[in-house]
């Protein structure tokens, strides 16, 4: 169980009184078809808040729970909980996503490709996407597989500064199909 205490650079003041949000305790686990409305719901937050805070782009693309399902069929799909409340999601698959050139990361036998995390959107800034990437630490090494891959916007939506604090090197940068791309990778092993 992660517990994340808030930082007293990110307490909130009103008036000289200090509100410090409450102790989140996430649990992790595999999603199950039943958690499909709240992960479609929480991916379409996520995006919306992207698009208010950097303005339309392709992190703007909403999903459908008929996609949310269809992850669950070719990926391992993980979601971080506080009691019943999904606050993480994520995907990991050993299929290469269409937008990632393997010839920019470390050969090895077996990559995982992380794709679709997502943090709720009342809980972002909070360590909660770290945790969620610590998770996925664990399973790609119970997997077993040599490291995890994923590429990201090379923009300010794109979380590239996220990614190599928690680890991940940067791996190059690329444009596909107009979108600037920036690849990164966590070895294992």
């Amino acid at each position: 169980m992660a517990r994340i205490r808030i930082s007293p650079a990110s307490q909130q003041r009103f008036h000289g009184i200090i509100f410090v949000e409450p102790v989140v305790n996430l649990k992790f686990r595999d999603a199950t078809l039943d958690d499909v409305p709240v992960i479609a719901a929480l991916q379409n937050a996520a995006a919306g808040a992207l698009t208010a805070r950097f303005g339309v782009g392709h992190w703007s693309t909403l999903g459908s729970e008929r996609s949310a399902a269809l992850a669950q069929r070719h990926a391992r799909v993980r979601v971080g909980r506080d009691g019943k409340r999904i606050l993480t999601v994520l995907r990991l698959a050993t299929k290469k996503p269409w937008a990632i050139d393997v010839a920019y990361f470390t050969p090895v036998k077996r990559p995982l490709y992380l794709t679709g995390l997502a943090v709720a959107v009342t809980h972002q800034g909070q360590g909660l996407g770290q945790l969620a990437l610590d998770d996925a630490r664990t399973v790609a090494t119970d997997w077993p597989a040599d490291a995890i891959r994923l590429d990201a916007y090379d923009h300010e939506a794109g979380a590239g500064e996220f990614y190599l604090k928690c680890g991940y090197e940067e791996r190059g940068h690329v444009v596909y199909k107009g979108d600037p791309l920036a690849y990164y990778e966590l070895l294992l092993r």
